[in-house]
């Protein structure tokens, strides 16, 4: 029996912003599209060949409620939290960080020659996880599996894939995280469960998604609506794009800059014990 195909439904264009004490990005899903992405809320592509576009980086800053999964593609950026975790995660690395209750950290650029690029996804945490303990890991790039054909090359930084399952695991909604090189004309093709949400960004090249006959172009995120089979084929020079997917929380979302909770009660009590320093638990 023929799976439904996912078929592109929204588009939304890479917009440029700032973020941090003055880091220059570009925001691709955020609070505007928080109802049509569950369980994801935010998704950042950050990257400067220019110092000043990222060194004041991400001081100490505290998170509630959420996942994130920081990609690292070029440069290196030093973190530490709360919990006592220090390091530095460089190219094809990956910080994984569940705030759960309660964690403050901060994520400070290096100087590169070649400059920083990567990506951050936030993952919205379900009422029952909200208040769990905060836990944090980096992941080498070593350690990602890289699924090869013919046609393109996927490294699989959470979920499974050809076989292969990717070393960020635990996070709560299950999600499926692949980065996915195309060349030249170059297909690659995904069976994945009805019900789930699943988007991709495009950052390199051109591609189409599904049977759609319209080429997209380089810097844009793609909803797909529901269905089993996903598609994508690489326009003339190749293609690169994340696709990542999960199970929707159907749940209230209470967001209010660094915290996200269900209720605005939640959300109040957090940042009332910011004030009160009780915040870490």
């Amino acid at each position: 029996m023929k799976k439904t195909e996912r078929l592109v439904i929204r588009r939304f264009p890479a917009r440029p912003t700032m973020e941090g004490a003055g880091v220059r990005l570009k925001r691709v899903l955020g609070y505007p599209e928080r109802e049509l992405i569950d369980p994801f809320l935010l998704f950042d592509h950050f990257g400067s060949k220019d110092p000043e576009d990222y060194v004041a980086g991400f001081p100490w800053h505290p998170h509630r409620g959420i996942e994130t999964v920081t990609y690292m593609l070029e440069g290196r950026t030093e973190h530490g939290d709360s919990l006592g975790n220090r390091g530095v995660i460089g190219p094809g690395d990956v910080q994984w960080m569940t705030a759960g209750g309660g964690i403050i950290h901060q994520e400070m650029p290096l100087v590169s020659p070649g400059g920083l690029r990567g990506f951050q996804l936030w993952v919205n945490l379900p009422k029952s996880a909200k208040m769990m303990d905060p836990r944090y890991r980096d992941v080498q790039s070593c350690d990602i599996p890289v699924a090869e054909t013919p046609e393109a090359r996927v490294r699989v930084v959470a979920g499974s894939y050809a076989g292969l399952r990717g070393p960020v695991r635990d996070v709560v909604v299950e999600p499926l995280y692949l980065d996915v090189t195309l060349g030249d004309g170059g297909r690659f093709e995904l069976d994945t469960p009805q019900g789930h949400t699943f988007l991709a960004y495009l950052f390199e090249g051109r591609a189409f998604f599904g049977s759609a006959p319209a080429e997209m172009e380089a810097e844009i995120g793609l909803l797909f609506g529901d269905g089993g089979a996903f598609t994508a084929r690489a326009g003339d020079g190749g293609a690169r794009f994340i696709l990542f997917g999960g199970r929707p929380l159907g749940e209230p979302i209470a967001w209010r800059g660094p915290i996200v909770m269900n209720t605005r009660e939640e959300l109040d009590q957090a940042f009332r014990e910011l004030r009160d320093g009780t915040f870490i638990r």
